[in-house]
């Protein structure tokens, strides 16, 4: 009906009702895939550590209120807050001294007794703004664990190490729908406690329980340049972050940025200063842990930059998220389309066809063709697509190649394309070739050079039309 009144509208009315429309279908897709996300991970274990730097934050409320919707979603939600902080200004203000070593706080015995305080306090407070929500939330002892002694001459004092977690007892607290919290103590055999490490303990917690998500939220969590430095085939977001690493991906990050004089200096072609250094070791460390707890079971690790308002609703529901995610699963993959794929795909295609970069397709046309076409699923979503036409079995068009803008930065139509390259080599085909209006210069990138119409094969070429002007480009395969 509104197409109808559209007859008489100036041509910046159409425009505004285009705008419109594009805004409408993208408020759309967002919820949808809230909701396939909400069922997809209904019942998932969620483990979250909180840096309690985040508690004196003006966003902790909000936090706390993410972790509240999260809940209310269905996922069971585990806390282990740290308590770094809270600890260093008890220590500060009883005139006792520490150090730190290989991410240890090593201090006398007697400290101990105020580290406890600082830790359950800090928990409870977490406890109190998730009643503040009308959630349940219980504080247990369920982590046990043992000195870590002396090693090469140095004596931890009262540091420790996990040496067995309650999972019976966390399942059961989980299935009352409680949200277990965990303070960074644990308790030997003989009762004796000792302090361990927070991180250390919500990534332990993530591999016992094999959690399908462990989150880390701290303050300047930025896997960026600003930081580090970005191997060239990891894709980067709009915002200059790295959104996502394999652990392929992550070993190559982590060989870029070892231990070494000059990573250690430098990122970005600058100086860091003492406060950045101390960011970026912190971040490599969580990384590293992140890295072990995708090789031992958890399906995700989120690193989460907490001064981000909303970081953890938009990290579980949506694809690409806030943050950083390190997986082992099939996250991404390509696969042949299905049938059940085509309304997905039309809706894909759809904006690209509106800017005059694709041609309009069929629900018919695309069911005719279904051998020829291959989508890119994440995360249960379909995000690109492409297809490949084979001609006289010489040579075959790529064609429809459509990538979701919100995952236009990760590399996956280079993907799609080395895919289809190595198809049609498989093939024995002798060129693949695409005709294109608006995106000469991405396709010469990949190696395709100009080449005249009359070259087509018949068939091909009685659809060409001159009116649209497509130019042909050509990639030779043998």
């Amino acid at each position: 009906m509104r197409k109808i009144f559209l007859i008489d509208f100036s041509s910046t009315a159409l425009y505004n009702f285009d705008m419109e429309e594009q805004a409408i279908f993208t408020r759309a897709e967002h919820i949808r895939d809230v909701i396939r996300y909400i069922n997809r991970f209904k019942n998932a274990a969620v483990v979250i550590y909180l840096d309690d730097r985040i508690i004196d934050s003006p966003l902790w409320a909000s936090h706390i209120r993410d972790i509240s919707l999260i809940h209310e979603a269905g996922l069971r939600v585990i806390l282990v807050p740290g308590a770094h902080k809270h600890i260093d200004k008890i220590l500060t203000e009883n005139h006792i001294s520490w150090t730190r070593k290989d991410g240890c706080r090593i201090t006398s015995d007697d400290a101990i007794p105020l580290i406890k305080t600082a830790a359950f306090d800090v928990s409870n407070i977490v406890m109190s703004s998730l009643a503040g929500e009308h959630l349940t939330a219980v504080i247990g002892n369920w982590v046990r664990a043992r000195g870590k002694g002396v090693l090469d001459g140095t004596d931890y004092g009262c540091a420790g190490e996990i040496d067995k977690i309650d999972d019976d007892t966390i399942r059961t607290v989980l299935s009352n729908g409680f949200i277990p919290i965990f303070p960074c103590i644990g308790w030997s055999l003989s009762g004796k406690p000792y302090n361990i490490s927070s991180m250390q303990l919500a990534s332990q917690i993530a591999v016992h329980m094999q959690a399908d998500k462990l989150f880390f939220l701290v303050p300047d969590a930025e896997l960026s340049e600003k930081y580090f430095t970005l191997p060239e085939e990891i894709g980067i977001s709009p915002e200059g972050c790295i959104p996502a690493m394999n652990i392929e991906e992550l070993d190559e990050f982590l060989k870029a940025n070892e231990p070494s004089s000059d990573s250690k200096k430098m990122a970005n072609n600058r100086s860091l200063d003492a406060e950045e250094k101390d960011i970026r070791e912190h971040i490599l460390s969580i990384v590293h842990l992140g890295r072990t707890a995708c090789t031992q079971g958890v399906t995700r690790v989120h690193i989460l930059n907490s001064s981000l308002n909303g970081t953890l609703p938009c990290e579980i529901f949506s694809d690409l998220g806030s943050g950083t995610m390190i997986y082992s699963s099939n996250y991404g993959k390509l696969r042949p389309m299905e049938r059940k794929d085509i309304a997905a795909v039309l809706t894909l295609i759809q904006p690209f066809v509106k800017k005059g970069i694709l041609l309009p397709r069929t629900e018919e046309q695309l069911e005719s063709q279904l051998n020829d076409y291959i989508v890119y699923e994440l995360d249960g979503g379909i995000r690109a697509c492409s297809a490949l036409h084979i001609y006289d079995n010489k040579q075959a068009e790529i064609a429809a190649v459509a990538v979701d803008e919100t995952c236009a930065h990760i590399g996956i139509g280079p993907k799609i394309m080395d895919y289809l390259i190595n198809r049609a080599k498989q093939l024995s085909l002798e060129s693949v070739f695409v005709l294109t209006t608006q995106t000469t210069d991405w396709f010469e990138s990949l190696g395709f050079k100009s080449d005249e119409i009359n070259t087509l094969p018949e068939k091909r070429k009685a659809l060409w039309t001159p009116s649209r002007g497509s130019k042909l480009l050509r990639l030779k395969l043998k």
